[in-house]
Parts: structure tokens; C-alpha cells; sequence
């Protein structure tokens, strides 16, 4: 299958470094290494972020409890990317988490407050113009999407994305492929009681095989951008990272906002002081900690490969797939600084786009 990507190899080994201690150096140092040669590559040809819908997150799981508020819930804003590259001299498109927003609210977890909540549950909850509408107004169909991938698989239903081979489900995206990781993607198919909360038991019943690349290492999928793998909040946790004309970003849901990734700087009543009290660089988004000082060496990663806010450099580039941002029933937890998308280029459509 590697004709669909190349294999980076830079933290192959680091990864496999006995001990956590040594392994958060290995890794932090490789992750250096790499940062220096895909900073000095080409970038991708567009980047663009596609807001999808807001929810409330209990805070306790958004920063680790260390955030000193009354308040249970933080809102967060989930967004897909659209990125553009080259690869082989061919353009092509990669849709990066393109959740399916209704079937999402299965998710045992979710399913449980919103019925908790009740009516107030529809007061966090916006959402924005369907995916298929948003890339109309780019002049791009769903059918013109060449890869589909997920920083991880909580709260996902593939079926109405990819569709089924019993035809339950017809395919949003018929052409694209879906990148899955191997372990997790077996994870799926015999949930741990502390995974079962959060993932959609028959998300991904009956797909179609021939659509999913199941992949097991760190990827270059084209010019200016790679998926790595970032285990620890679950066991195939990925990021995309992309370069841009404003420097690397990366994504992904390790952290909720830029605040986990430099607490220190963090205006959130607690991160700063409960990151000096213990000497902790990271707070780390634990809702399922399954390895959690392996997630902390993920955002080490994360931390050293991407390029810091120009107009806030105490803060990395990290946008998170589902950013914290400000709320009324969520008093001090709004993000010390906001990224709220990635922009990057202008798209070049094919003579196959909608016009």
C-alpha cells in the first residue's frame, strides 16, 4: 500500500526506547531532527478549516483537574481540515476528522449527558453548514476527496462516510480512502471497559474493506504534510502536521487548546502553578488516559515539531481538533489564545470540481 504514501522513520526507534523517562528524550530529540527537515521542504498547496459544531466537555478531563472554576462543562468548537498537496505531481485532497456530527451523538458517553442535560444540552450545541455545503462553497464535491483520517476513532461512525458493503449505508465520499491505524482500529473490535464510553460500539460494521488503508507507521502523504503517531490518549492516536506559509502547524486532540501545551503561560486560574508545582511542561486531555506519560511524550513531539503563534510565541501551533473557546456556562476556561483555524493558500481545483 505504500504507493498511497511514503514511511518517515526518524521516530521509529525512539518510540521503541525502554523506559519513559528515556523515551520522552529520544523522542523529543528525533522529533527535533525531523522538525528541521520538513521545516526546509516544500508546503502544502492549501489549507483550509471547516467548522462543524460546539459542545460542552467536562472540564475535569479538558485540563487534567487542574483548572480552578465552578464550572463543569468548557465549550469546544469542532472543526475539519481540508489540505490540499502534491504528491507525485498530483493534486490531492485529505479530509482531516470529517465526523459525522448526527451519528456522533451515539457516543455512549455524550448520549448519557445530553440526556442528563436536557434542554440545556441544546444551549452548548451549535452547529454550522454541513461539510457537503462547505465544500461547495470551495468549489469541491465530496466525491473529488482523495483520503479521509482521524486523529483517533472516539466518537466516530465511518458507515455514512465510507458506506457499507450491505448497503445500510451509501458513501459520502466514494473515492476516498480511509488511513487507519492497525492496533486501534482492532481495539475497536474488543473495547476495554475504560475505552467503551467513548467510542460508537457499531461505528464501523459492515464498511466497505476495499476503502481503508490500514497503516502502522509514521506517513508522508505529499509535499508539506505528515501524519505521525502520537499513542497515549488512545492506542493509534495520530497528528497532522502541515507546513504552511506561517510555519508548521500540527492537530490534533492531546490538548484542548494551546494552554496544554504551555501551561506555564496559561491564564487559566491552576495550569500555571500546578505545572511548577510538579515540573510538568504539558496538562494533557484525559478523558481516557490509557497510557498517559505516553501522551505526554506525544505532546513533546507535538511541541518540537511545530512552529510557535507569531502573534503569540509563548504558545506552540497546535490546533486542536475540538478547541476550547469562550462560553458564557464556562467561566475562566477560555483559551488564553485562540487559534481557531489554519489558512494556508489557495485551493487549485481540477476540471472534475463542482463549479
Amino acid at each position: 500500500m505504500t504507493e498511497h504514501y511514503d514511511l518517515v522513520t526518524d521516530l521509529d526507534l525512539p518510540w521503541q526506547t525502554a523506559g519513559h523517562g528515556a523515551q520522552l528524550r529520544a523522542v523529543r530529540s528525533a522529533a527535533m531532527g525531523l522538525r528541521e527537515r520538513f521545516a526546509a521542504g516544500p508546503s502544502a498547496v492549501c489549507v483550509r478549516t471547516l467548522p462543524r459544531t460546539t459542545l460542552a466537555y467536562p472540564s475535569r478531563f479538558a485540563f487534567w483537574g487542574w483548572e480552578r472554576s465552578p464550572a463543569p462543562f468548557v465549550s469546544m468548537t469542532h472543526r475539519t481540515l481540508l489540505v490540499q498537496f502534491v504528491r507525485d505531481g498530483a493534486r490531492k485532497l485529505l479530509l482531516f476528522n470529517p465526523t459525522d456530527i448526527d451519528a456522533s451523538r451515539r457516543t455512549p458517553f455524550f448520549a448519557s449527558m445530553i440526556k442528563t442535560m436536557g434542554p440545556l444540552a441544546s444551549l452548548a450545541a451549535t452547529t454550522f453548514d454541513p461539510i457537503e455545503v462547505q465544500l461547495k462553497a470551495l468549489g469541491l464535491r465530496c466525491e473529488d476527496i482523495d483520503y479521509l483520517a482521524f486523529d483517533h476513532f472516539h466518537t466516530q461512525d465511518l458507515r455514512g462516510l465510507l458506506g457499507t458493503g450491505n448497503g445500510s449505508h451509501q458513501a459520502k465520499y466514494p473515492r476516498a480512502k480511509l488511513l487507519a491505524p492497525r492496533r486501534e482500529w482492532d481495539d475497536w473490535d474488543d473495547l476495554h471497559p475504560m475505552q467503551r464510553a467513548w467510542f460508537i460500539s457499531d461505528g464501523k460494521h459492515a464498511l466497505k474493506s476495499d476503502n481503508i488503508l490500514f497503516t502502522a507507521n509514521d506517513l508522508a502523504l505529499g509535499d508539506g504534510v505528515m501524519l505521525l503517531r502520537t499513542p497515549g490518549h488512545t492506542s493509534g492516536n495520530q497528528t497532522l502536521f502541515v507546513k504552511t506559509d506561517s510555519g508548521v502547524w500540527g492537530s490534533s486532540e492531546n490538548g484542548v487548546c494551546v494552554d496544554n501545551w504551555a501551561p506555564r503561560a496559561s491564564k487559566i486560574a491552576g495550569l500555571a502553578k500546578t505545572s511548577r508545582l510538579f515540573g510538568l511542561d504539558y496538562v494533557l486531555n484525559a478523558n481516557t488516559p490509557e497510557h498517559a506519560a505516553m501522551q505526554y511524550t506525544a505532546m513533546a513531539l507535538e511541541d518540537a515539531l511545530v512552529d510557535r503563534a507569531r502573534d503569540c510565541p509563548e504558545f506552540p501551533q497546535m490546533l486542536s481538533s475540538s478547541e476550547a473557546t469562550p462560553a458564557a456556562f464556562a467561566p475562566g476556561l477560555s483559551p488564553t489564545w485562540l487559534h481557531r483555524e489554519i489558512r494556508h493558500g489557495a485551493l487549485e481545483l481540477t476540471a472534475t470540481s463542482a463549479p
